[in-house]
């Protein structure tokens, strides 16, 4: 099927978006909500919010369309990707056994960002979780999203709405930028609201094992469980969204050093003729005098600071910078989630996509 449409952006209700001159009333809402279901019905491509970030979905049980899906981004076939739900009262219709420990993630975290992989009913076509009998899934606390699982009636399977391995999509502006018409639909609802991707969590086994850090926290999962959480590299074999060595990086080469090497790193990159970004940690008192350099403030609070990464990533690139400085926030909470993003981040970028990720993004 050839899509050719641009883009049509919709704005929820208390947002406004330069497609839209006013706040559309509730009833258009849930117009546009219908369609965008009827879209996904028909094999195609609707762009929608999550609390995490923008997704691209297609009808999960739809192989076609999935496949334009990994098209669109460009993802390599063998990563897996999140099949979103409306509720937990969904599951059964798509794994085949969810253990005790797990159906408690699901009581505490959902709706919400968390990410359970389970084994997969044959429902599921294969190339939706990349030839593994795995799937991951998961049920968004974001309103449109909600609206949108409950009137197309079924599963979507949606990565984030950008090209494989690039920065995220925080907002609908950013998905247009990043996709263009190669999207039927976008919804657009202003900001994510948590603006860091969802925390995957393995539960097929004795023991739950974190497979990528999010917005749920380690020490939130060992609460509602009532025992450690084992944050060990998953083992091969373990195929999860996110897991490439490379990921969520903007065009710029991204730097890490220590808090304290900050201004002598900024100054030896543009010592070499570079267009230098500095991430300016929250405490830090580090004067950078480069004229050249854009430096951005992070945020003090951590939940700001993970809400708006990838935001600000793309502001280094707005403005080409070339290279940008940045140091790792304390890997507690969700500052683990900052931490893996950002080491990803400034991983080498290999010529080609790599199809060695590790099976749940």
């Amino acid at each position: 099927m050839t899509h050719t449409a641009r883009p049509t952006t919709f704005t929820g209700p208390g947002t406004i978006s330069p497609a839209a001159a006013a706040r559309p009333a509730p009833a258009q809402v849930q117009g546009v909500v219908r369609g965008a279901a009827e879209i996904l019905r028909r094999g195609g491509l609707v762009a929608f919010p999550t609390e995490t970030v923008y997704g691209l979905g297609a009808d999960a049980e739809n192989a076609e369309a999935v496949r334009r899906v990994f098209e669109v981004k460009r993802r390599p076939v063998t990563h897996p990707l999140i099949v979103h739900l409306a509720d937990s009262g969904q599951l059964g219709d798509w794994v085949t056994g969810t253990p005790g420990y797990a159906r408690v993630l699901a009581e505490w975290f959902w709706p919400g960002p968390l990410t359970l992989v389970l084994p997969r009913s044959p429902r599921i076509p294969s190339v939706v979780t990349g030839g593994c009998d795995t799937v991951a899934v998961r049920v968004p606390h974001h309103p449109v999203a909600q609206r949108l699982l409950t009137a197309f009636g079924g599963a979507i399977a949606a990565p984030s709405a950008n090209r494989f391995g690039a920065v995220s999509c925080t907002s609908a502006e950013h998905v247009a930028d990043e996709l263009g018409p190669a999207v039927d639909l976008i919804l657009d609802s202003g900001p994510c609201p948590v603006g860091i991707e969802s925390t995957i969590i393995d539960v097929t086994g004795d023991e739950p094992i974190l497979l990528r850090p999010g917005a749920v926290g380690v020490d939130d999962l060992a609460r509602a469980l009532g025992r450690p959480i084992r944050t060990t590299t998953p083992l091969p074999g373990h195929r999860a969204p996110g897991q490439h060595p490379s990921h969520y990086a903007p065009r710029a080469r991204v730097v890490l050093v220590e808090e304290s090497e900050i201004v002598a790193e900024a100054d030896r990159q543009q010592s070499h003729g570079l267009r230098v970004g500095v991430l300016r940690p929250p405490a830090s008192t580090a004067s950078i005098t480069i004229d050249s350099a854009l430096v951005i403030d992070v945020p003090t609070a951590i939940g700001d600071y993970a809400r708006d990464l990838y935001r600000l990533l793309r502001e280094f690139d707005r403005h080409d910078c070339e290279v940008v400085i940045a140091s790792l926030p304390t890997p507690a909470g969700v500052g683990l989630a900052i931490a893996d993003r950002l080491t990803r981040a400034s991983a080498p970028r290999p010529a080609g996509t790599a199809s060695t990720s590790t099976c749940a993004e």
